[in-house]
């Protein structure tokens, strides 16, 4: 009588012929019963294929996952995703590698992968996050580049081109991972990600959030929510945030949140050119895209490093059909040598070039300096800016007044009174609304108020630039 037990991924397999028994050493490390293909049912044999898959590698690799910290694949999708929503297919595909050495003869290393290719064609088509939850490494790290938006997860996630093993090797510096491109140095070193995340379920969660406020591609417009705080409400503590004397420092965050939809706004690069603020927030439930000068970050002042986290912001908001707020207090580009060697005017540019070819909605408010060619780069109304608002404690001007008192008279002993001569013709914003480069001076409590009306007003704005294979901002 001829029997057959078959054991598959287990120590050996048991084949029982005639009477003999031959036995076969297996280098396998689980063992489990698979039952003859005959005594099974084809929906039973589907179920049992379905359930392999969900759990994966095994328990065993779940549970050393959780212990990293780490949430599975298939819990990430499940807490991303709306309950019940995701529909899988291809379950059934298995990986079909079987030699993961370098074979033979084969000492080239080709990429197959179209995935960067696929990023570059839905820039500006759709938006595209990358989350990064683990290590990313080599070549692989080209397609979070080209996203939108990178994420990070603190103490679990790493980007780097080349590791630190192979830093040593060839540089003989000693580094960690952490160190080379962990989310501290991406968000706030480098510029690569826009924030990080204390672990997986924060970041998901507030990837969750952060969906809400983008549309789904750039045929769509600004997502509209319903919104509960009036849009007429006023907001007495900007009166008086605004010091009065010019060098002292206050939060534009402090501004920002108190004129938004139920102070909610979620910022973009918070740990990255602290000297400008952007991010993306709700005005009477419309998404609206945010930039600002932070005085309290070198004065507010317009660097390398800001211009270029700015215009990146603005462009992607024009893609998407975001409106764009703009606040600005800016005393000029940053002097120095480290910044015209390092090509400031080539960078500034771009932040001028995004805000100029921008044609969603621009509305801008001075809130305190805007001097020189920064105020211009600032979304001014030469830019094509659609509604510009300045605060009486706005000073619209070449540059401040001991700086132009300085030049204009220099040598002269009675340069105190030229000063405040000086600030009463010049730095204040009533010269800047005769000429027309603002359209009003506001009550500041009465800001959210006068945005509110003007965005809708301009929903249905129209504007096209000329037509052009593409446009060559100064990279």
């Amino acid at each position: 009588m001829c029997t057959t037990g078959l054991y598959i991924n287990a120590i050996y397999i048991e084949l029982c012929l005639d009477g003999k028994t031959m036995k076969t050493q297996k280098l396998q490390q689980q063992a489990r019963r698979c039952y003859s293909v005959s005594h099974l049912s084809v929906q039973e044999r589907i179920d049992r294929k379905r359930n392999a898959a969900l759990v994966g590698g095994g328990q065993k690799r779940i549970d050393a996952q959780h212990k990293r910290g780490k949430l599975t694949a298939r819990e990430r999708v499940a807490l991303l995703l709306d309950k019940d929503s995701f529909v899988e297919y291809d379950m059934f595909v298995e990986h079909r590698c079987s030699d993961f050495g370098m074979e033979e003869d084969h000492n080239k290393v080709t990429r197959h992968n179209r995935g960067p290719y696929r990023n570059v064609m839905a820039s500006g088509v759709v938006p595209q996050i990358s989350l990064i939850m683990g290590p990313c490494a080599g070549g692989a790290v080209y397609s979070p580049a080209l996203t939108d938006f990178t994420f990070m997860v603190k103490d679990t996630s790493y980007l780097f081109i080349t590791g630190p093993d192979v830093v040593k090797s060839v540089t003989n510096e000693d580094v960690t991972q952490e160190e080379l491109g962990g989310a501290k140095t991406h968000t706030a070193v480098s510029g690569v990600a826009h924030r990080a995340f204390e672990n997986d379920i924060d970041a998901l969660l507030n990837l969750r959030n952060f969906f809400n406020f983008l549309p789904l591609s750039n045929q769509d417009p600004s997502p509209v929510t319903e919104c509960h705080d009036p849009s007429d409400r006023l907001v007495p503590g900007l009166d008086t945030i605004v010091p009065f004397e010019t060098t002292k420092a206050y939060d534009m965050l402090d501004i920002i949140q108190g004129i938004v939809d139920e102070r909610e706004f979620f910022e973009i690069m918070p740990n990255y050119a602290k000297n400008i603020v952007v991010g993306f927030a709700r005005m009477n439930g419309r998404t609206v895209g945010i930039v600002g000068n932070q005085p309290k970050v070198a004065s507010g002042c317009l660097d390398i490093n800001s211009s270029v986290k700015g215009a990146r912001f603005v462009r992607f908001c024009d893609a998407f059909n975001i409106p764009i707020l703009t606040f600005v207090d800016v005393p000029g580009f940053l002097p120095g040598t480290s910044q015209e060697y390092g090509g400031i005017i080539r960078h500034g540019a771009k932040l001028l070039f995004a805000f100029a070819e921008a044609t969603v909605p621009k509305i801008t408010i001075i809130t305190r300096k805007a001097y020189g060619g920064a105020y211009d780069v600032m979304s001014s109304k030469h830019l094509r800016g659609d509604v510009n608002y300045a605060w009486p404690s706005a000073e619209v001007a070449v540059m401040g007044a001991k700086g132009a008192v300085q030049i204009i008279f220099r040598g002269k002993s009675n340069q105190a009174e030229q000063e405040a001569e000086y600030v009463e013709k010049f730095a204040n914003p009533f010269p800047a609304a005769v000429r027309g480069f603002v359209d009003d001076i506001i009550v500041p409590s009465t800001t959210r108020k006068r945005i509110c009306r003007d965005l809708e007003v301009l929903s249905s704005k129209k504007q096209t630039n000329p037509w052009k294979k593409h446009a060559n901002i100064p990279l």
